[in-house]
């Protein structure tokens, strides 16, 4: 009977501890550094291709709580990967082609092997990563003319045109200029290029200010 009585008393207990019939859940991501910047307006955004930094993902639980390093368990990913990209081990690495922010998320989707029930939610953290542009310094300056319904961008970065249409780059510098049109317009043609192939101007050696023009229709 004591025997009995000592089972029951232990069962009883065990209803009342926070963890008890519980399975750890994640509850929230965390990813460290939150911001990260490369580049300055005096650095073309081709010369930041290849800078980097290593990023953490943590995650917070309950049942019991706490929080642990999960960054090999999150899938990573970048919205803007001509910003920036980064690996499955969450390496971030500016590309040299594009400037401005990036949205880079680490999620989990739970009851997958090797992570922790989350009662089958999706958990996404996420950072910001950032591309300084190139906005001056001494350097000839290329300005783009869009008439009609359409885009301009260059690569190296630094023309995002009707957004941005004229930019300083460093003496010498070779472009491309890429033409898109909106929907429902067409790409009529370009002006005071030294070369073109389709919606592409070339642009070879820039050493004195310039303009060329991009026709749409």
């Amino acid at each position: 009977m004591n025997r009995i009585w000592v089972l029951i008393t232990v069962c009883a207990a065990t209803l009342f501890l926070p963890s008890c019939g519980h399975d750890q859940q994640l509850v929230s991501i965390s990813i460290q550094p939150s911001t990260e910047t490369f580049g300055a307006t005096n650095v073309p955004v081709f010369a930041d291709a290849g800078l980097n930094v290593q990023l953490k993902a943590y995650g917070t639980y309950i049942h019991p709580p706490v929080t642990k390093d999960i960054t090999n368990q999150v899938v990573w990913a970048s919205n803007t990967p001509g910003i920036a990209t980064v690996n499955s081990t969450g390496l971030l690495t500016a590309t040299g082609v594009d400037c401005g922010g990036s949205i880079v998320s680490a999620t989990v989707t739970t009851n997958n092997a090797g992570t922790v029930s989350s009662s089958g939610a999706v958990v996404t953290g996420s950072m910001t990563a950032n591309v300084i542009c190139f906005t001056g310094g001494a350097g000839p300056i290329l300005t783009v003319a869009v008439t009609g319904n359409g885009t301009v961008t260059s690569s190296p970065s630094g023309i995002s045109c009707p957004t941005v249409c004229s930019a300083a780059f460093v003496s010498g510098t070779s472009l491309t200029l890429t033409a898109t049109p909106n929907t429902g317009a067409t790409f009529a043609g370009w002006s005071n290029c030294q070369s073109i192939s389709p919606q592409a101007c070339a642009v070879n050696n820039l050493t004195n200010n310039l303009t060329v023009t991009a026709t749409f229709n």
